[in-house]
């Protein structure tokens, strides 16, 4: 049912949801499956389904097999069964077989493309009756008189014609339409743009730990006929990584010779001329891995940022008039590194709560002692435990391990903004933790402007800039004194550039174009000064078999 408010569309349903990823997908799905009665709709940011989705991605079916009993029939385009674990830790030449952490151990499990992954989903969801809209980004949270959350405004949309005097496109913007529900849904994934004010408008993370993430950086390869080792899934630790850096590699063999190569980068990092992704391209020119991708070819690049806080950094997943579900809250199980089938299990739960209950109330609780909910709270000191370094980190995993997480204690994590050491309390670089020297650039991409290309990403150059510094002076005197400009080294698409000009004063541009959305600016920045919204609906990148 369509209605008008002012200028603005207003489109009603019985539920609504924002995202359509694993949580958002599986909510819909499920709440169809126990009430197809109900209207139920999801909008998408992305042009088109999965192509902002991004994760390792290995797969624990448990919650594909309650949601979808016989996916194995069909399953999605990329679903490669597990054969081998190894885990390894690497030195700058070498490396040593370590015994695999049984959060790690993948037998029944599946590499998947999660980019692959969701349009599957999605295309399930559309034929028991929700309707999806990609291209609609969600700018903001409709509230009630009572304040309650009542819907979702979508971003404004489109460029109007005939503004200009030879008649062509100009740069403005039609108004957004809104989504009015009893009932809204918020799956936006890590560090979801609405969901963030959500969470400080209803200080839902009262008496919490401070959120923590980790930005991972992957890449799909071609390698040379019979290469490959279809099945086989690789973790390692160490280097490149610093010693007191939380972080680790992976290599996922896929069929026909193709490979998933990336690196996990704990954002609580304390040095502040750290680089993620020369870090990684360091990694793929490790001589185990280099002899791997040797003569093959990158096909795609993707980046994203992850929820890793566990159990004691989780919000209160639900509010009046609405719910957190999936990465959006943050349930992403950072021991096992596993997040897709966490997020379909907190989507799953939240339709059937909505069924049996009718109302919000008490999902949080539902969650928490769910199996789901159970898991994070097993493995929740094992990621602060590294705080400290890799061999404590990996003596508390051990002990956490073996006694099941029943330790009378919960660690807590710091806000990842505050970690950052000044360049003043900073040790001078050394190459072997700041990125591969130039001579060892042998594979491809060689710089992070060339990895953007591969994310095929795409922002029109008339939309508004959907990075907001609040006081750009601070990037160009105050930042580069005290930090050198962290933005310029985290973001792992080249967005952020420091400029001088001929009068010789610095200022700081910013490349919005290049952003593949993952988000890490919006954390990682000492000064809070960095906000991520929405850009125009469809933009961003478009992520192939990621």
């Amino acid at each position: 049912m369509n209605d008008t408010a002012g200028e603005r569309d207003v489109m009603n349903y019985d539920v609504a949801i924002v995202g359509a990823g694993p949580a958002g997908l599986a909510c819909a799905l499920r709440l169809r499956q126990l009430q197809p009665e109900r209207s139920v709709c999801i909008v998408e940011k992305a042009a088109s389904l999965g192509a902002h989705s991004l994760s390792g991605a290995v797969l624990d079916p448990v919650a594909l097999d309650a949601l979808v009993p016989d996916w194995r029939s069909a399953p999605p385009p990329v679903c490669v069964p597990v054969q081998h674990d190894e885990f390894r830790l690497l030195s700058a030449r070498g490396s040593i077989r370590l015994p695999t952490p049984p959060q790690q151990r993948n037998h029944g499990y599946f590499i998947v493309s999660l980019s692959q992954l969701v349009p599957w989903l999605g295309a399930k969801a559309e034929a028991a009756g929700v309707d999806i809209f990609t291209g609609f980004a969600g700018a903001s949270a409709l509230f009630d008189d009572t304040g309650a959350v009542c819907g979702v405004r979508l971003g404004d949309m489109g460029r109007v014609r005939g503004d200009t005097p030879d008649g062509t496109e100009g740069p403005h913007f039609t108004l957004g339409a809104e989504l009015h529900a009893p009932v809204t849904l918020f799956a936006e994934g890590c560090r979801g743009s609405i969901s963030k004010q959500l969470i400080a408008r209803y200080k839902l993370d009262a008496n919490r730990s401070a959120p923590t993430f980790a930005l991972g950086l992957k890449e799909l390869w071609q390698l040379p006929a019979g290469r490959g080792t279809p099945g086989l899934v690789q973790h390692t630790i160490g280097w490149p990584m610093p010693s007191d850096t939380f972080g680790g590699g992976f290599i996922y063999h896929l069929q026909n010779d193709q490979v998933y190569i990336g690196l996990v980068v704990g954002l609580d990092y304390a040095d502040p001329l750290f680089q993620p992704f020369e870090a990684f391209q360091q990694l793929k020119h490790h001589p185990s891995l280099r002899a791997l991708l040797a003569g093959g070819e990158p096909l795609s690049y993707g980046a994203r940022s992850i929820a890793a806080g566990g159990a004691q950094a989780l919000p209160c997943m639900e509010m009046p008039g609405a719910l957190l579900i999936g990465d959006a809250a943050g349930t992403l199980d950072a021991a096992r590194i596993k997040g897709i089938h966490q997020a379909m299990r907190s989507g799953m739960l939240a339709a059937e709560h909505l069924a049996a209950h009718h109302s919000v109330v008490g999902y949080d609780a539902a969650w928490r002692a769910s199996a789901g909910g159970r898991a994070l709270h097993k493995v929740r000191n094992i990621k602060p435990g590294f705080k400290r370094g890799l061999w404590l980190g990996l003596a508390n995993a051990a002990l956490e391990t073996v006694v099941g997480g029943r330790t009378p204690w919960t660690l807590q994590h710091k806000a990842n903004d505050a970690t950052l050491r000044r360049l003043d309390q900073t040790a001078p670089p050394d190459t072997s933790v700041h990125g591969a020297p130039a001579a060892e650039r042998s594979l491809a991409p060689r710089d992070r402007t060339a990895a953007v290309y591969l994310a095929a990403t795409a922002h029109d150059e008339h939309q508004p800039v959907h990075l907001h510094v609040a006081d750009t002076s601070i990037c160009a005197d105050r930042c580069a004194r005290e930090f050198g400009n962290p933005c310029t080294r985290f973001c792992p698409a080249a967005v952020y550039e420091i400029l001088t000009g001929e009068d010789g004063k610095r200022r700081l541009q910013i490349n919005a174009a290049n952003c593949v959305h993952c988000k890490a600016c919006d954390i990682k920045d000492p000064y809070r000064l960095i906000t991520w919204t929405t850009p125009e609906g469809g933009s961003g990148p478009n992520y192939q078999n990621l």
